[in-house]
């Protein structure tokens, strides 16, 4: 399945939503993919990178973004509750970091369709 199949996920953000909110984040020739977003954090998957937005504090107007090279992602994993999992927790591991970015997610968000783009972007 390419990444049109699961724009039925009721987590997935449209890129074009994604280039009005995060254009400003891309570099020339760079392109977005397709976004989660995750209780109130955003994946975003472009054609060079993997951007995580981290909102913060209570009204979240601060932000912060992560931007992490495909090729400096060393091994990532998925930890679900059952297989009709309600919560999932996805673990990112890059470079010589031996701590990992970790975050969890709710329902809304089909983790193993979020593990299956990483895994097209990391291992393709």
């Amino acid at each position: 399945m390419g990444l049109s199949g699961i724009f039925g996920n009721a987590g997935v953000v449209e890129p074009d939503k994604l280039e009005s909110d995060y254009g400003q984040l891309m570099c020339d020739g760079e392109t977005i993919e397709i976004g989660f977003v995750v209780i109130r954090d955003t994946f975003i998957f472009t054609n060079r990178r993997l951007i995580i937005v981290d909102v913060q504090g209570m009204t979240g107007k601060k932000r912060s973004y992560l931007s992490i090279p495909y090729g400096k992602i060393t091994k990532y994993s998925i930890e679900t509750s059952g297989h009709f999992d309600l919560d999932a927790e996805l673990k990112i591991w890059v470079g010589s970091d031996p701590q990992p970015i970790e975050k969890s997610f709710n329902k809304k968000v089909d983790i193993y369709e979020l593990q299956k783009v990483l895994s097209t972007h990391v291992l393709g």
